[in-house]
């Protein structure tokens, strides 16, 4: 979970000013967290406390409401009786990181996973992007099989994943759409190296780069291990308090920190 969150905070910076290459200082000194760090602690708070998915991300979510949120999801956070609104985005997929670190079945995952976006993201789309994204992290921690990963999610989900990252740049831009975004940050995770070169294959693709660069860097971070000291350090100096309480918690109960990092 950690490994999204440092994505966030490292694409951050890109997606007003998008970028098309991998050469970029890790973290820029205007870099912070945004929406997707924010949603993505208050799915790992709802799995540690209730699994009330829409109480968490209402509840955490209402106290950074200026962390860039869609305008249709502000208007369900402050919602005094909040629908689904049939949304397609990405915003389903860039939270859904902790449910692939938390649970132990395919098919629990990819309930749990279903049951974070629908709340909001209704649309099949929507879901299935949160689906996605959750079956990647789990699958990249608990086979380490990178031909298995690409293979399921196809299955599953009709992703296109055999396109390049080289391909892909050339023409891809800003895309808010759950199906225009889950693909390509699962492309940028299986022609990685590293946590690092995942992210950076994923913030060079010049699109909603926190994004991508999140939920890149989970998978990643559930492929390759724990993110460095490094990370979770500048992770734990641009997160608030609370937020990085319950980040900590969380990482050390599902065993993706070492308590030395801190």
């Amino acid at each position: 979970m950690i490994g999204a969150i440092a994505g966030d905070i490292i694409g951050s910076v890109y997606e007003p000013s998008p970028i098309k290459t991998k050469t970029f200082p890790l973290f820029d000194p205007q870099c912070r967290f945004t929406d997707d760090s924010v949603l993505t602690i208050a799915v790992a708070k709802a799995i540690m406390e209730d699994g009330n998915y829409q109480k968490w991300i209402r509840e955490i979510g209402r106290q950074y409401i200026y962390a860039g949120y869609g305008g249709a999801f502000i208007r369900w956070l402050q919602s005094s009786n909040p629908k689904p609104y049939n949304s397609w985005g990405n915003g389903s997929a860039m939270r859904v990181s902790p449910v692939g670190f938390a649970f132990n079945t395919v098919d629990t995952v990819l309930h749990e996973a279903s049951l974070t976006a629908k709340i909001s993201h209704n649309h099949p789309e929507g879901i299935k992007g949160a689906q996605a994204t959750a079956l990647a992290v789990f699958l990249a921690r608990t086979t380490q099989d990178k031909t298995l990963i690409k293979k399921e999610v196809t299955h599953r989900f009709g992703y296109d994943l055999d396109r390049t990252v080289d391909v892909i740049r050339p023409s891809y831009g800003f895309d808010i759409s759950s199906q225009g975004t889950v693909p390509e940050a699962i492309i940028s995770f299986l022609e990685s190296d590293s946590y690092e070169d995942s992210l950076r294959n994923a913030i060079s693709l010049g699109g909603d780069s926190d994004t991508l660069a999140c939920i890149t860097g989970a998978i990643a971070e559930a492929y390759y291990g724990p993110v460095s000291p490094d990370i979770v350090k500048k992770v734990k100096t641009c997160l608030t308090p609370e937020l990085w309480m319950i980040t900590e918690r969380f990482c050390h109960k599902f065993g993706l920190i070492q308590a030395t990092f801190i």
